[in-house]
């Protein structure tokens, strides 16, 4: 009797009670297949909802007031803006070589104003690669060791202190001018500073000291920027004159300017700085315009994904619409203007909309067809420059020391005699005294806004908090998939575990350090992929991976495979949305469908049903669609057309992410790559 009594009482113990969270990790785990279709599906979807979810724009920071005050600029100021672009379209100007006249002409204009005037002047730089160039700041650059006086830029700067302000803090307003090669748009801008240069010189409420940067586009605008900001942030101490000036003699003309005494100007042959930036304009002319109207482009992308503080676009936006009546553009992808089945998704959305307002008509969800496809089309350009990693423009450079900047590109609609001329001068010009005003109004950086966002229009963005969703959510299969495959190997082979480590012996393939730039684009791209199929084999065979092998006791290697593959593109994905997110997005898009669904191609055929056949197809075409070589074409050809595709085009666009330091460079080369390499040894696996 006592044995039963404790032999009921040993039964009577309560069982560990198993944690809901492991229940749930259980249920996904053993449902990761339906979980995968849920996710994918709904990731997609949420990805093409972005342009119905996107919100109007407005102003955070109260301080900023755009439009409260009455623009100053007059008549007069435009006129002297006038005289500037006479006198640099004037053909004597442009005598010399180097184009020193511009230069002295512009700097004679600034000193006439009473403005510190200084000459920054630059070499170009050999473009050198920095793997951690978007974690660390920019460096102090390789300038080409022979150069000769005619390789050399020169940017001419003026400065105006605040009446009001200390010297700590300026706001800089770049004007891209190539002296060699300038069109009347690129005067037309210089007139349009000039003018707002002029004003600033006579008031009193300016609290912030004002930069303006001519900068030298000789060799590029973004060169000259990017020059004049590195001696701004980490100088040298070293004087104009000092560098090649007996070899040069056209740089000691520079300093045959005359000062006036009466306004205590003065030049100064050393660098010359202002307080810390608070912002930045990039401002040009286009010479012709192919809208009906007057327009102004906004330019935001830099590097690696960069954007500047919303709030200095939505001043932007707001005074070129309200106060200057200016139409604002964005980039689209104009190739998806015309697309039929965009519009018929645009069609359904707007269906959707009105049955959900019938319903509830509180419900504010949907948008009309056209406005949904050119949000998308916006939105699409955003996330592929976004992606690209290079910057739209000059601004970029400010970027990278953490200053928010853009690019105003002006378009009349109209030839630029001196009737409209007048007309953009003043518009133009009151548009940057509306935003230098508002930027001056500020007390400290831009922070209210947001610095993650998409748009999909100039007055329209999604936030960073809607927009991860479609990437979580295309995301969130990996990891439970890998689970899943982990377990059904292991529980369906015998075999230890050190073997599952074998398959990531096979590595990254990028052979892009190879020195073959004196050969074609084309020809380095073939030799690229010649040398990459032959370390493929080299290492399948060398290393003698179980891919290879085709015993019983093997038929699940491909399983550990896959996990191993998977679990990459999950870490690799996640960490690139830290570093730009538009290149994870797209880079989950292509590689999160093939890496579901791979799987041996010899098990479909010996299948032999529909669903096996359809799944090898996929697995085909994704295989394909993935392949970075192929997404390129695929994507250039949409946007361009097919017949415009060259296989050397792509080897050049590899380079130009190298020479900007673009994070998708490593992105294509440490994770898309290997895990393609590693689907296809799946896909034709000899199980």
């Amino acid at each position: 009797m006592a044995e039963t009594k404790e032999k009921s009482l040993s039964d009577e113990k309560p069982k560990p009670r198993v944690r809901p969270i492991v229940r749930l990790g259980i249920f996904l785990i053993s449902h990761s297949f339906h979980v995968s279709v849920v996710c994918c599906t709904a990731g997609v979807l949420a990805l093409f909802l972005l342009p119905v979810l996107a919100k109007n724009t407005y102003i955070s920071e109260n301080a900023l007031m755009p439009g409260s005050a009455s623009p100053m600029l007059s008549n007069q100021h435009v006129s002297d803006g006038n005289r500037l672009v006479k006198d640099l379209t004037n053909p004597n100007s442009k005598s010399s070589e180097t184009g020193i006249e511009s230069h002295k002409i512009i700097a004679q204009y600034m000193l006439d104003l009473g403005a510190e005037v200084s000459f920054h002047k630059f070499h170009p730089q050999m473009n050198q690669f920095h793997p951690l160039h978007f974690f660390s700041s920019p460096d102090s650059g390789k300038i080409q060791e022979n150069y000769s006086c005619s390789s050399y830029g020169i940017n001419t700067v003026g400065i105006i202190r605040a009446p009001r302000g200390d010297g700590k803090e300026a706001i800089v307003l770049v004007t891209p001018y190539n002296a060699l090669k300038s069109g009347f748009g690129e005067a037309l801008s210089l007139g349009i500073a000039y003018s707002v240069f002029s004003l600033l010189t006579q008031v009193t409420w300016l609290a912030k000291d004002i930069i303006w940067l001519v900068a030298d586009s000789q060799y590029g605008e973004y060169a000259a920027v990017a020059a004049w900001l590195r001696e701004y942030q980490t100088p040298k101490f070293s004087s104009l004159s000092a560098p090649n000036a007996e070899m040069c003699p056209d740089v000691n003309n520079l300093f045959e300017l005359k000062g006036h005494s009466i306004s205590g100007s003065k030049f100064s042959n050393s660098f010359r700085r202002a307080g810390t930036m608070a912002a930045a304009l990039v401002l040009k002319v286009r010479d012709q315009n192919e809208q009906f109207e007057d327009t102004i482009s906004i330019y935001a992308e830099a590097s690696n994904g960069q954007m500047p503080n919303l709030d200095l676009i939505n001043v932007v936006n707001y005074l070129a619409v309200h106060r200057q009546g200016l139409r604002v553009n964005v980039e689209k992808l104009w190739s998806l203007l015309n697309s039929s089945w965009l519009k018929s998704l645009g069609e359904i959305f707007e269906s959707l909309a009105k049955v959900a307002k019938s319903l509830y008509p509180k419900w504010k969800f949907g948008i009309p067809a056209t406005e949904y496809v050119e949000g998308t089309a916006t939105l699409a350009s955003s996330l592929y420059y976004q992606a690209l990693g290079v910057p739209t423009g000059p601004h970029g450079a400010f970027r990278d020391y953490q200053v928010d900047a853009i690019t105003l590109e002006i378009s009349p609609k109209f030839s630029l005699d001196k009737v409209w001329r007048n007309d953009i001068l003043l518009r133009g010009g009151r548009l940057i005294e509306g935003v230098i005003r508002s930027v001056n109004n500020l007390l400290e950086k831009f922070h209210q806004s947001f610095f993650l966002y998409l748009l999909t229009s100039p007055s329209k963005f999604v936030s960073v908090g809607v927009y991860m969703i479609a990437f979580a959510l295309l995301i969130a299969p990996l990891p439970m998939v890998a689970a899943s495959l982990y377990v059904d190997a292991n529980s369906s082979s015998k075999r230890s575990k050190g073997d599952s480590s074998t398959p990531s012996a096979i590595t990254d393939t990028d052979e892009h350090s190879i020195a073959i730039r004196s050969w074609s684009p084309t020809t380095s791209f073939m030799i690229w992929v010649l040398l990459s199929i032959l370390s493929l084999l080299t290492l399948n065979s060398v290393l003698a991976s179980p891919l290879a092998c085709a015993k019983a006791t093997q038929e699940k290697e491909w399983a550990l495979v896959k996990s191993v593959t998977i679990s990459s593109v999950f870490i690799g994905l996640g960490l690139m949305s830290v570093i730009n997110f538009a290149t994870a997005e797209i880079g989950a898009l292509l590689m999160v469908p093939m890496c579901l669904l791979a799987q041996p191609l010899k098990l479909d055929v010996r299948a032999g049903t529909l669903r096996s056949f359809c799944r090898m197809i996929c697995n085909l075409v994704l295989g394909h669609i993935a392949f970075p070589p192929a997404a390129f074409f695929l994507l250039k050809g949409m946007l361009d057309g097919f017949g415009n595709a060259n296989v050397g085009d792509f080897w050049m666009w590899v380079e130009s992410l190298w020479a900007w330091n673009s994070a998708t460079y490593l992105f294509i080369g440490m994770v898309q790559l290997p895990c393609w390499v590693l689907c296809i040894s799946i896909l034709f696996h000899t199980c």
